[in-house]
């Protein structure tokens, strides 16, 4: 086999959820590419496989429509200069690890120069923003999908895909050790552990601590016993946190704050109080009850409330296609209603039982080596 030392392929991941991603995909690829150039914007998990990362990912996360405004300038900034390098060097391919609202305009000008583009995951253009399906035919060259039922979704559309299936379904086990992890943190085994998960970006936590902390002060007042474990995804996340609660007043409250060990808090819940989004479906294929709830600035909720096409926004629950575990949002997401609807999480056994199952049929259906699916499609995109 040819050399594969002036291979360079060009990735951007631009969250911890993009950097995993990308992380396996760039693993699936090392052994078939020793020598090749990773490079462009990614995290530890991307790095780990000799990933060269031109600015650190810390600075691209944003999450909002208002939120990215006075952020704009800086990102387009960042996107016109990797740009201009990545024309000059024209990688075998460029790779967009989701972040789709910076990668497909990447992607659109790297494709119309001629260089391959790869889009690893597909944004959801089933749940909201349907017609980005027209800027992906035009910036995407093949798509990677990670949940089934988009696979036919981008072959209607015309454009070139494979499912992978989701990384997650691979790092955790079909049946997870409860016990283990509440070895692993210091839990009695006959515990009632609830795993609090207000978000890992700091305007998830600004939004969603208040509430959160306020519905597991009134579970107290139904069960002394309760134990709350808050894994926290960095330091200036955690002091963020606790400043929240000190001016709600909710200091009271007794806390376990991990330094991460998101997994092993699931693992070791009885049920699990998630901000929605990817945590939700990790919640799910740990096999936990669970309520999912999500707050935002409100000039962005008035927004994006109109904005959906499904009645659904936790992963579970659009897979499921049905309410598997309640959703409370904005406005309903109060202390109280978190509260009430976290109880019924932890006291209905059947309800329990039920969810067990459907989330073990929900890990089989996404269970796939992703790792060597997606980086079979990018070698075939670049004819290695």
């Amino acid at each position: 086999m040819a050399s594969s030392a002036d291979v360079s392929i060009a990735v951007v991941a631009g969250e911890p959820s993009g950097d995993l991603l990308a992380g396996r995909l760039l693993g699936g690829l090392r052994p078939h590419l020793p020598e090749a150039r990773f490079h462009g914007i990614g995290g530890p998990a991307m790095q780990a496989h000799g990933f060269e990362s031109h600015w650190p990912i810390e600075k691209m996360t944003v999450r909002g429509l208002f939120e990215i405004i006075p952020r704009y300038r800086e990102l387009k900034g960042i996107q016109n200069s990797l740009r201009d390098q990545l024309l000059a060097e024209r990688p075998a391919c460029f790779i967009g690890a989701d972040y789709p609202g910076f990668n497909l305009g990447l992607e659109a000008q790297l494709r119309d120069a001629g260089i391959p583009t790869v889009h690893y995951i597909g944004p959801q253009i089933w749940a909201w923003r349907g017609g980005r399906i027209k800027k992906i035919i035009k910036s995407v060259s093949h798509m990677l999908v990670i949940f089934p039922f988009e696979e036919e979704i981008y072959k209607n559309a015309g454009v070139p895909v494979t499912y992978v299936g989701h990384p997650l379904a691979e790092m955790i086990p079909v049946q997870p050790d409860e016990a283990a992890a509440r070895r692993q943190l210091g839990l009695a085994q006959d515990a009632n552990v609830v795993c609090v998960m207000p978000g890992s970006r700091m305007a998830e936590i600004k939004y969603n601590t208040v509430a959160f902390i306020g519905a597991c002060k009134l579970l107290l007042q139904r069960d002394r016993s309760l134990k709350f474990v808050v894994p926290m995804a960095g330091e200036k996340q955690r002091q963020y946190f606790l400043q929240l609660i000190a001016e709600a007043g909710l200091q009271d409250v007794e806390l376990m704050l991990l330094d991460g060990q998101s997994h092993t808090a699931i693992g070791a819940a009885d049920a699990v109080l998630v901000a929605s989004g990817t945590a939700s479906l990790e919640v799910a294929l740990f096999k936990k009850p669970m309520v999912i709830a999500y707050k935002m600035m409100a000039a962005s909720w008035h927004i994006m409330r109109h904005m959906g096409y499904q009645p659904w926004i936790g992963l579970p629950n659009i897979l499921a296609r049905e309410f598997l575990v309640p959703e409370l949002l904005q406005n309903a997401a109060s202390a109280e209603a978190l509260a009430d609807a976290m109880w019924k999480q932890l006291s209905d056994v059947p309800h329990r039982l039920q969810l067990v199952q459907r989330f073990t049929d929900m890990h089989h259906s996404l269970l796939r080596n992703s790792a060597q699916e997606s980086a079979a499609a990018v070698l075939k995109v670049i004819n290695r």
